[in-house]
């Protein structure tokens, strides 16, 4: 299904710009949250381009990097599990999405079904990662980088798999998560993760 890119279609014609804003890694219990903006030139067009979800691995990681090649501007904020448990997740996709809504100027902020207040540029819309180009963009951005770094905790500890799972509750790793412990990248505050000790190094 094409995207519809409603808004880029409003604004780009009068060259004005539009950000795109998504996350990867609301559900996992461990790793960070990983927000990612990007901001596409006017009347970009790359119909590889969509949903992250519906992307294979090795697709996007080769749109992430033609996004990054041709992006006018992209960022990232990575909200470490501390600051998850201290706010909650939803507080913590907030503050980071507000983060980079102010960080370039542009016409219009995209967000995938996040409202932030007191911004009259953002835009929240449902589902938005399978109908803007500018939030898929940042969906692919977030969700590679997001897996990279969890590549990078399953080189440091292999016994928890993370290259399987990536963090998220899976069977496999809730088995793996009582037989060793937690690290000190897990969400403390994720009620699967209420019960387990805390691994000592």
């Amino acid at each position: 299904m094409a995207l519809i890119n409603e808004y880029e279609n409003i604004n780009w014609p009068n060259n004005d710009l539009v950000m795109g804003i998504d996350e990867a890694g609301r559900g996992p219990l461990c790793g960070p949250l990983v927000v990612a903006c990007c901001v596409l030139p006017v009347n970009y067009h790359n119909d590889l381009i969509n949903d992250s979800k519906k992307l294979s691995e090795k697709k996007r990681n080769e749109l992430f990097k033609a996004i990054i090649k041709d992006a006018v501007y992209f960022d990232f904020r990575i909200v470490s599990p501390k600051r998850i448990d201290e706010i909650n997740i939803y507080a913590a996709t907030k503050e980071a999405m507000t983060s980079l809504a102010l960080s370039y100027d542009v016409k219009q902020v995209l967000t995938d079904a996040m409202k932030i207040e007191d911004n009259s540029k953002v835009v929240p819309i449902i589902k938005g990662d399978a109908k803007s180009i500018s939030i898929a963009a940042a969906s692919i951005l977030a969700k590679v980088l997001r897996d990279h770094i969890m590549w990078g905790h399953n080189h440091l500890h292999p016994e928890y798999e993370y290259i399987k799972h990536k963090g998220y509750p899976t069977k496999r790793h809730l088995e793996l998560m009582n037989k060793y412990g937690l690290l000190d990248i897990y969400r403390l505050s994720y009620k699967p993760c209420q019960n387990i000790k805390v691994r000592n190094y």
